[in-house]
């Protein structure tokens, strides 16, 4: 189940840009559809650079949730 939402947080990521761009809600995904659209590359390169930081800190913090909830699983 945990696996499993941790997928889910990253489809939620990835569903924000959308959600802004078809609603105009101001944001990072909408942030970033116009950093596209007038080519301010160092823009759109910070803000793929931080979602994909916040994708992998999700997962390591899912990872560590593993073995706090199961004790059968350790890390060596």
């Amino acid at each position: 189940m945990i696996t499993i939402a941790a997928i889910q947080l990253g489809h939620l990521l990835g569903g924000t840009v959308v959600m802004e761009t078809i609603f105009t809600l101001p944001g990072m995904g909408r942030f970033l559809i116009d950093a596209i659209f007038r080519r301010d590359y160092p823009v759109v390169q910070t803000i793929v650079v931080l979602m994909g930081v916040l994708f992998i800190s999700l997962n390591l913090l899912i990872d560590l949730v593993y073995g706090w909830l199961d004790p059968r699983i350790r890390y060596s």
